[in-house]
């Protein structure tokens, strides 16, 4: 991510970092804590997404085992709620949570929620983009000092690319914030959750939204200094 040498501007970096490496320990120890307790339904995560689901009238969505930890995602594609294996068959706080906070996107999805339609659609860009901008940015360095106006325009380039990486990261807020919000409502309408429960849960989905702000603030301040290091050339 970051050029193999050293800018003064990196140090606009740092309060993201440090937020980025805050929101990593809150959301593992959140869902450390909440994954020792047990959910007073006895529900599994698997049982609760098939629920919710039920609940809306939405069928054709699979719910399925993933892999890894807190590999939790609504695949829009295959249609399939992928749960990592604790919160598929597990009943505990942290797997309802989670699974409540899938199937928000999937709800998102049937309802055609805008925010989640231009993050899809923009995902193709912000993904290559991304990749490749990085490329064109080192380029730019190394050619700006012997070909200044061809090291500039690599790097404007560059620039351009990233910037879909950053507009993807800003949206995905309000639709993670969203599914957050539709996960609780569909865990109190339907009963799955006990009232004391309820601020367990908003702890955990709290937790997990933070990473999203962290992500988005390093690549917004990342923009900023790549376009005050472009003013200099």
């Amino acid at each position: 991510m970051f050029l193999p040498f050293w800018d003064p501007t990196m140090i606009l970096l740092i309060p993201a970092i440090i937020l980025a490496a805050y929101a990593q320990a809150k959301v593992q120890s959140t869902y450390a804590k909440f994954s020792e307790v047990p959910s007073a339904s006895n529900r599994t995560g698997r049982e609760i997404a098939q629920a919710i689901l039920a609940a809306n009238g939405i069928s054709g969505v699979a719910v399925e085992p993933g892999q890894g930890v807190l590999s939790d995602h609504y695949d829009p594609i295959h249609k399939a709620v992928r749960l990592s294996p604790h919160n598929y068959a597990e009943s505990s706080i942290a797997a309802i949570s989670v699974a409540a906070h899938e199937c928000g996107h999937v709800i998102q999805h049937a309802h055609g929620y805008v925010p989640l339609q231009m993050r899809t659609a923009i995902f193709p860009l912000a993904n290559i983009g991304t990749n490749l901008a990085w490329l064109f940015i080192i380029a730019g360095f190394i050619f700006a000092n012997k070909l200044a106006l061809f090291g500039v325009g690599l790097l404007d380039i560059g620039i351009f690319l990233f910037s879909f990486g950053v507009l993807f990261q800003l949206i995905t807020l309000p639709v993670e914030f969203d599914a957050s919000r539709r996960a609780l409502v569909q865990l109190n309408r339907l009963g799955l959750i006990a009232p004391d429960e309820q601020r367990s849960a908003k702890k955990v989905l709290d937790a997990a939204a933070l990473t999203y702000v962290a992500a988005a603030a390093v690549a917004i301040l990342e923009l900023v200094r790549l376009l005050l290091i472009r003013e200099r050339r």
